[in-house]
């Protein structure tokens, strides 16, 4: 992008379509285009644009990885669940799946499937063979910032907004789906979602439109493209055409390498597990210098307490009963083993008992718009296996815990 050309913005009329705006950076006119997720118009006009001729690259608000799922349908069913929940990824699934519920509602009450414009800019582009640029942040990054931004008394609000989405079934008319194309609209219904909160809004729509304009930054330098056509949901489009409007980017790829950026987790939250594991035996030995009976008194609640609430979890999440029995043995002792965890466990458990089928992945989306379709399928219900005896574990753990300080200190 030019730093010595001024920034040209002008709007079209919206009386036809979605919103849009060309912006003028150096000798690029980039077309932002607001579109709504799920809209058969939005799809349609995207097709028609990209057909006209006039655009030599198309930019579409996807990362890599969401464009490997729309690009194959069945990447969900080649992912490995054992190792999701190995490496820690399964309340991350568990979220994206809870966020894409409503969306996948909307869709299915207006017959077009979510992200039907992303996926006519993807074919078109493809049969004019023009560029595809993918400028999106990856949702995983967006998520973890988000939780990270908002203070920890607050996040019992994301896990409400999330099972919420599950839980509405409200219906959307097909005329309330169609003015989600006006920005002031989307961006209405986002600050909603975000509880009037900046901490909540900044990671989940600023960042972004200040992340996508660097993409386009980075792979849009002088010279290589004339026009390029950006398909956006609307409720960036505004903020996206102030970022091009403002001044050029010295680094765009410092500021992307900043806003990929995620915490480490501090030390003391990972040295939590162990100074836990360090009372409770502590505990136990102090029991048994006491008193034999005192100290298997102690040993018995800790697996009684900790052992039930697991099982308890596995159990609400309709866990096999081989599944429901192992989390109750394994969690007294998992919780003295920060390595693994009574969710882990369990998990692998039920998958054991319980694979998934080839169905199970077709209709995973499907089935997680309604309550009881995370119960019925399989691989949904895994996950509910792992939280819900990875709760419970955690839960038995500091009321077992307490329950030892009690009996020693009364």
């Amino acid at each position: 992008m030019s730093e010595t050309e001024d920034t040209l913005i002008a709007e079209r009329p919206q009386t036809d379509g979605g919103p849009r705006r060309d912006v003028q950076v150096g000798d690029t006119t980039f077309t932002l285009l607001g579109t709504a997720h799920v809209s058969a118009e939005s799809a349609n006009e995207v097709r028609a644009l990209i057909a006209s001729g006039e655009f030599d690259a198309v930019a579409i608000e996807l990362c890599d990885a969401r464009h490997h799922n729309l690009a194959n349908p069945d990447a969900l069913g080649e992912q490995d669940l054992f190792q999701i929940f190995r490496q820690g990824k399964a309340g991350m699934v568990a979220a994206n799946l809870a966020l894409g519920a409503f969306q996948q509602r909307i869709a299915e009450q207006s017959g077009i499937e979510p992200g039907a414009e992303m996926r006519a800019a993807l074919e078109a582009s493809q049969e004019k063979n023009l560029p595809l640029l993918l400028i999106d942040r990856d949702v995983g990054v967006t998520l973890k910032r988000i939780y990270q931004n908002v203070p920890w008394w607050q996040r019992f609000n994301l896990i409400s907004g999330l099972l919420g989405s599950v839980l509405s079934r409200q219906d959307v008319s097909a005329e309330e789906v169609e003015r989600l194309k006006q920005g002031d609209v989307l961006e209405s219904t986002f600050s909603e979602f975000a509880a009037e909160s900046e901490t909540l809004y900044t990671p989940l729509i600023s960042e972004r439109d200040r992340y996508m304009v660097m993409r386009l930054a980075q792979q849009c330098p002088p010279g290589e493209y004339q026009r390029v056509l950006v398909v956006i949901g609307a409720g960036h489009l505004k903020g996206m055409a102030e970022h091009l409007e403002g001044p050029a980017p010295v680094d765009p790829a410092a500021e992307i390498e900043a806003l990929e950026s995620v915490k480490p987790r501090s030390k003391v939250w990972k040295l939590i597990p162990w100074l836990i594991t360090a009372l409770v035996l502590t505990g136990f030995a102090i029991g048994f210098s006491r008193n034999t009976d005192l100290g298997w008194q102690l040993v018995g609640e800790w697996f009684v307490i900790n052992g039930v609430l697991a099982g308890i979890g596995a159990l609400i999440a309709l866990g096999h009963p081989v599944t429901i029995i192992a989390s109750v043995f394994a969690a007294p002792l998992t919780s003295l083993n920060p390595t693994i965890g009574a969710g882990f466990v369990a998990a692998g458990v039920e998958l054991a008992m319980r694979k998934p089928k080839v169905r199970d992945f077709a209709t995973l989306r499907h089935d997680v718009t309604e309550v009881k379709g995370w119960w019925r399928n399989r691989v949904s219900r895994t996950l509910l296996v792992f939280l819900g005896a990875t709760i419970g574990s955690a839960a038995g753990t500091w009321i077992a815990g307490l329950r030892i300080a009690g009996n020693l200190l009364g």
